[in-house]
């Protein structure tokens, strides 16, 4: 079903006329949420999460409305089919299986005729093997010392999931190991990283499935040449986790130990893989590991079982549609009440825009409707002090607040003002999204708060690996759903193919005047020239 196919939907047509009729005085979300039961009625709890939708512009009659468009897309079947091993990444001719890489269910999930399901269970059986010996010291660095710290190198979806979960789990990192992430180019990056890790004790782990990204190459040339001035052979103290067969799995080049990864599960969504299976059960333990898969397991059978009214990662893509293309709000606020999810937004963020930021439809016509959020965020109470003024003044946008009722510290019941830090925190969450609903009349222009400024709430109970991988699961349904709706293609990104041509254009000529200082660059781009002498000469200050 096409993107034009889309928009001839009466369903479709029936929420353009509903977001007329929001519009009106008396559907403001200062009416709306007086009303009896609202809560009760625009809330579910599924899978370990409370989602709270009840401070959204929507009614019951826009929600049936919503409702019947995901029935009409086909939403449920289509996310059963990708589940079940189709080829639903069509511009690649891949099928999206990152769901298999968490199942612990005895049944067979195929990929053509092959079932990927054991060679799934063999990775994660490596991977427990090897984080075992690792924290029993049998895996050891140079003179068997202990390793004390672990970089991971990679970027993108290499990296920013696995970030976000280890994160929100330092609480339980008590192996002894501090993880750090080597990610950027910058030569400072490295710098930063390679002047407070112990050369001797420290373990890299190189991921990327191709092993031919740019910016990974650098930083493992770099990483290779450190432990070379230390005296340290890579075979002791390099991990890789890449495509078999890899420049990354060449037995010339002999490493620690080598993880598979594969071409069913694309970066954004690879974090329940060796990708992110490696690093996190170094750092944290298997065990926990394993108890974040069977989170994001959870979730997943919810979000292919659950009816559409009910299913929870389904309501909030609906809701996201809603936003976007009926209500005109193209960016989202994704708020944490919870330090240890700051880095929560920069996975989302990568996992929704480069999904779902799309030009095409699934049969490769221009869409003509908007796709894809803009997705940023920042801590509570941080982002309070810092973007709020335009969230509750400015030009309005939806909010995505999360809150953890059990903090994972509770050493401290001092109270101030009354009330808990966390209670304090609290507080905030709940005050937030009221404001931005209600509003505040005043007489002075300036302090005059127009309200009608939707938001949604999800809440955990703790900062457990459970209720991490349901959190992340329920992200990349979202996405999903959000994708099968406008009828794009969320697992391919040839968006970010342009700009690493235009670079390796340029870096030939850089090489160029590295290998011969009188080479001249070409002058038929004169801004790429007064760049290229810029990095090379300085700045012309005249």
């Amino acid at each position: 079903m096409t993107d034009h196919d889309l928009q001839s939907l009466p369903e479709w047509t029936k929420l353009a006329g509903e977001a007329g009729r929001m519009k009106l005085a008396e559907n403001h979300l200062k009416n709306l949420i007086r009303q009896g039961n609202r809560l009760k009625a625009f809330s579910l709890a599924g899978a370990g999460l409370f989602y709270d939708f009840s401070r959204q512009r929507l009614d019951r009659e826009s929600v049936n409305a919503l409702v019947r468009l995901a029935k009409a897309r086909e939403i449920k079947a289509r996310f059963e089919r990708m589940m079940s091993g189709d080829h639903v990444n069509t511009t690649e001719n891949r099928a999206a299986l990152h769901t298999a890489t968490r199942s612990f269910s005895d049944d067979p999930v195929m990929d053509g005729n092959a079932d990927i399901m054991p060679a799934i269970r063999a990775i994660r059986d490596e991977i427990r093997k090897f984080s075992g010996e690792f924290h029993d010291g049998k895996i050891a660095g140079h003179d068997r010392k202990p390793f004390t710290d672990i970089v991971v190198i990679g970027i993108g979806g290499s990296y920013l999931g696995t970030e976000f979960v280890a994160t929100a789990l330092s609480h339980l990192a008590d192996k002894g190991v501090r993880l750090h992430f080597l990610s950027n180019v910058d030569i400072d990056n490295f710098g930063a990283i390679a002047a407070r890790v112990p050369a001797e004790t420290t373990l890299w782990v190189v991921i990327s499935k191709s092993y031919t990204t740019a910016e990974t190459t650098a930083n493992t040339v770099l990483a290779l040449e450190f432990l070379k001035e230390n005296g340290l052979d890579p075979k002791h103290h390099v991990v890789t986790v890449t495509s078999q067969g890899s420049p990354g799995d060449d037995p010339k080049n002999p490493v620690l130990k080598t993880f598979y990864m594969f071409d069913y599960i694309g970066g954004r969504y690879s974090v329940t893989s060796a990708v992110g299976g490696v690093p996190l059960s170094l750092y944290l333990g298997y065990d926990r590991f394993a108890e974040f898969l069977k989170g994001a397991e959870e979730m997943d059978i919810h979000a292919r079982t659950a009816p559409e009214e009910t299913n929870i990662p389904l309501m909030a893509a609906l809701i996201s549609v809603w936003n976007n293309n009926f209500l005109g709000y193209p960016a989202l606020g994704l708020i944490p009440y919870a330090s240890a999810l700051a880095k929560l937004s920069a996975h989302v963020q990568q996992l929704s825009m480069e999904s779902n930021g799309k030009s095409v439809t699934c049969d490769g016509k221009p869409v003509k409707i908007d796709c894809g959020t803009i997705i940023f965020g920042e801590p509570g109470t941080n982002a309070q002090h810092s973007f709020f003024q335009l969230a509750h003044q400015g030009r309005p946008f939806p909010i995505e607040f999360i809150g953890v009722l059990n903090p994972a510290c509770d050493e401290y019941s001092i109270k101030s003002k009354g009330v808990t830090n966390h209670q304090e925190l609290f507080a905030n969450l709940m005050a937030q999204s009221q404001a931005l609903a209600t509003g505040k009349d005043d007489t002075n222009p300036a302090k005059f708060f127009s309200g009608n400024r939707p938001s949604s709430t999800l809440l955990l109970q703790d900062l457990s690996p459970k209720n991490i991988g349901r959190l992340l699961a329920f992200y990349e349904a979202k996405t999903v759903f959000e994708a099968f709706i406008w009828g794009i293609n969320p697992f391919d990104q040839f968006g970010v193919e342009l700009g690493k041509v235009m670079a390796g254009d340029i870096r030939r000529e850089m090489a160029e005047k590295n290998k011969n200082p009188d080479y001249l660059f070409d002058n038929r781009d004169p801004i790429r020239k007064f760049y290229l002498e810029a990095l090379f000469g300085g700045m012309d200050r005249r």
